[in-house]
């Protein structure tokens, strides 16, 4: 236990959180006089600082004792409290592979972490030789791994991530926002195994809840005591964790929905290599396809003309747009506008 806590910032140690007016009373009626709330309202009222019900219901859904779940304000506040745990300003370094998610390179900036990036390999893996050599640097307190990875769609390798893990002195944080699209096991059962470990998942995706901003973390109880302890008191509203909590009433027809997108993609993928345009189409284990071009910024462009958005990704990956799948009716109009487009 006491090597988790060396992986944390001596202030974030010593840090005395804010007491929200909440913490002493875990019922739900009450006489409430303590919060200076307006007393009339049907929003009138602080949501609970610890979402202990939605809690539960993630902790039946997801196999994960309520204990070992953090929740954030999008996966983006878990990423942020990451790098204010963990990482030292001005000193400390963080590393990621790249081509992935933006976000991490933005909040370590943000945080004032050099970030480390390394390269995957051709068929976007981890190169698992080179990178153990580099987290040998003392400096680097965290890691992320995104898989599936946005914006390539592919799982990475289990055996590469477990070495990662396990080889490394500080926390792995690996990224499952598209795990529910995937064939690939979650990581969120092998925190018991690796106390260094932090695994993510999103309502954002798989569950339909993007505009709630809900982020999921499971991680060793230790570890989620620090993050309660740095977290904005209220930092998820009452009417999110009831639209959270009414989404996995319905988990059963979620895996539906699920379905028919991983099918509509496997659609989807088969008609974008037919079409002259498109050069190759990667393999996805997620709700999006990465597509090679003969010109990503001309199609983006007339793709925009006609009202279609897709995501150009040619600064990050050359020649490449990524596609989320949408509905049959959607993917139909991206697909007919591809066939006219001529380079």
């Amino acid at each position: 236990m006491a090597q988790i806590h060396n992986r944390v910032r001596e202030n974030v140690k010593a840090l005395i959180p804010y007491s929200c007016a909440r913490d002493e009373f875990k019922g739900k009626e009450g006489v409430f006089l303590d919060a200076n709330e307006n007393p009339y309202g049907d929003l009138n009222r602080y949501p609970d600082p610890y979402q202990r019900e939605l809690k539960a219901a993630i902790s039946k859904i997801k196999g994960v004792p309520e204990e070992n779940i953090f929740l954030g304000n999008g996966s983006d506040e878990i990423i942020d409290l990451c790098f204010r745990i963990f990482c030292n300003p001005g000193s400390d370094k963080a590393l990621t592979f790249s081509p992935t998610y933006g976000m991490y390179e933005v909040s370590a900036a943000i945080n004032d972490v050099k970030l480390v990036k390394v390269s995957l390999s051709d068929d976007f893996q981890i190169d698992g030789k080179s990178v153990h050599q580099t987290i040998k640097d003392p400096a680097i307190k965290l890691i992320f791994i995104c898989s599936p990875n946005n914006p390539t769609g592919n799982s990475m390798q289990v055996f590469d991530m477990e070495s990662i893990i396990s080889g490394f002195g500080g926390i792995v944080v690996i990224d499952e926002a598209y795990i529910d699209f995937s064939e690939q096991a979650s990581f969120k059962n092998m925190i018991n195994r690796f106390n260094n470990l932090i695994v993510m998942q999103t309502f954002s995706k798989a569950m339909g809840l993007a505009a709630a901003r809900i982020g999921m973390a499971f991680m060793d109880t230790a570890l989620t005591g620090y993050f309660n302890k740095m977290k904005p008191p209220y930092n998820i509203s009452s009417p999110n964790q009831k639209a959270a909590l009414k989404c996995l009433t319905r988990f059963e027809l979620l895996k539906n929905k699920i379905s028919l997108i991983k099918k509509e993609r496997k659609r989807l993928a088969y008609e974008l290599e037919k079409i002259s345009i498109i050069e190759k189409v990667f393999p996805s284990d997620s709700n999006f396809l990465l597509v090679k071009t003969r010109n990503a910024d001309l199609i983006y462009s007339e793709l925009i003309e006609n009202k279609i958005i897709v995501r150009n990704r040619n600064k990050i990956v050359p020649g490449c747009i990524r596609i989320t799948v949408g509905t049959k009716r959607e993917n139909d109009m991206l697909l007919g506008a591809l066939r006219i487009i001529s380079i």
